[in-house]
């Protein structure tokens, strides 16, 4: 009896031999695989909680020097941002809230550069029509009035229709263009009509606008 255990333990030895001739190199390969896998992902994961922390310093930076209304700290830090952590929110973000505090300070150019930036460059959908919006600001500021309705032109996501609206209204009445203005004023107001009460003021100055042209 045990002559035949043996035997087909043999056997069995045998058929795992040929087995393993033949597809060891191949699970040894995937074997190696999925562990340098595991310990990339691991790295990777590290590597973004990192960068994540980093540009989250950054932009604590930029909001500091904005409470302190100080612009070339504001520009520096976000600058950083965008420098080196341009794929985050965070750069998106920085670059808005340093561009208020330069646009404060009357440096038109510097604004705009960030805000280009955050517009055309940034990541988040909705944090670019915020940027489009306000920069089409800095550059009616700086009577560009062409480049500000260009950047108006592609319709923002329903959260800014109304604000685009009232800010083309804006720019086509500086513009001389008053048929035009006040059509865009009436589409700004009609973008408020469901917005509740927290539209009543912008409602209201959107509606004084109207009138002014009309009279």
């Amino acid at each position: 009896m045990m002559a035949v255990y043996d035997l087909e333990e043999q056997e069995q030895i045998s058929e795992l031999k040929a087995w393993w001739a033949q597809y060891g190199t191949l699970v040894t390969t995937i074997a190696m695989i999925a562990a340098l896998a595991s310990v990339g992902w691991q790295g990777w994961q590290w590597y973004q909680n990192r960068n994540a922390a980093e540009a989250g310093a950054l932009y604590f930076a930029v909001q500091q020097a904005a409470e302190q209304q100080d612009a070339q700290k504001a520009r520096d830090a976000a600058g950083r941002l965008i420098g080196e952590y341009s794929g985050t929110a965070y750069a998106q973000l920085g670059a808005l809230l340093s561009a208020g505090v330069q646009f404060g300070s009357g440096d038109l150019d510097n604004a705009r550069a960030q805000l280009e930036w955050a517009a055309d460059k940034g990541k988040d959908a909705a944090l670019r029509d915020l940027a489009r919006l306000r920069l089409a600001t800095v550059l009616l500021q700086k009577g560009e009035l062409d480049a500000a309705l260009a950047r108006l032109q592609t319709a923002p996501t329903a959260t800014y229709a109304a604000r685009f609206a009232d800010l083309r209204g804006d720019v086509l009445a500086a513009q001389g263009k008053a048929a035009e203005a006040r059509a865009a004023y009436q589409a700004a107001i009609e973008a408020l009509a469901s917005a509740g009460d927290q539209a009543t003021t912008l409602r209201e100055v959107v509606r004084v606008k109207l009138e002014s042209l009309e009279g």
